[in-house]
């Protein structure tokens, strides 16, 4: 009818096609959590319930999908995670099927942090012997170097075993949302920003990467890394 305004049809298909685009996409995420679940607790990493991994679905506004709190990382099933927004709240899509009675992690506000960060795409929390031990050790010092091994070189942008790090170590407390605003002012800190990965005190390793391979890449390359210099430390070289 001339003069009539019309609107644009929807095509259910392409709508049909995006939720099930959405749904493989999410189930990969999933399986590639469970996984990593299941490699660390055989690496003694992720014991008992200990660790929570986390990655971005989307940036603007922030989601993450994040493994849920209590649950068993070497026996993940496709029900143990939650979404949360860049609030660290839980919220629920359609289609996620996640219990109600699932929660996010107490350090869920950890990951937020770090998810805000431009070029992040996955977070990963272990709780290791020897970043547990060196964390403790080096707290007074504020954080640990490590220096000169080849595997140094597995850490997104060096490319040379000739190097540094600086591993920080923060103080465990249970106020996680004064734990994060300090974790964040340290991320922006121009003159020494934390990259890769830090240290609680008695507690573990957080480490990041900006997919969940490279996440599951660094924090391999720490384990490895603090366990040498465990071993020279306390002169266990069996």
């Amino acid at each position: 009818m001339p003069g009539r305004t019309t609107t644009v049809d929807i095509d259910p298909a392409e709508v049909e096609r995006q939720i099930v685009a959405e749904t493989c996409a999410k189930r990969a995420r999933i399986d590639d959590l469970r996984e990593t679940g299941r490699q660390f607790h055989e690496q003694g990493w992720s014991l008992g319930t200990s660790s929570n991994y986390s990655v971005v679905v989307e940036k603007d506004p922030l989601e993450l999908l994040l493994t849920a709190s209590g649950k068993d990382k070497g026996r993940l099933t496709q029900h143990d995670f939650v979404r949360v927004d860049g609030s660290g709240v839980r919220i629920d899509h359609p289609d996620d099927g996640f219990a109600a009675s699932n929660k996010p992690s107490a350090e869920t506000l950890l990951h937020v942090a770090l998810a805000e960060l431009p070029d992040v795409g996955a977070v990963l929390h272990t709780h290791s012997v020897w970043g547990t031990l060196l964390s403790d050790h080096y707290f007074e010092s504020g954080g640990l170097e490590i220096a000169d091994f080849e595997m140094l070189k597995g850490l997104e942008g060096i490319t040379t075993h000739e190097t540094k790090i600086w591993v920080p170590i923060f103080d465990n407390t249970q106020d996680i949302a004064t734990l994060a605003d300090d974790l964040r002012a340290r991320l922006n800190d121009p003159r020494q920003p934390i990259e890769h990965g830090f240290l609680i005190r008695k507690h573990g390793l957080y480490a990041w990467g900006r997919d969940l391979a490279a996440a599951r890449r660094h924090i391999e390359i720490f384990e490895f890394l603090f366990e040498c210099v465990g071993r020279t430390e306390f002169g266990q070289t069996n």
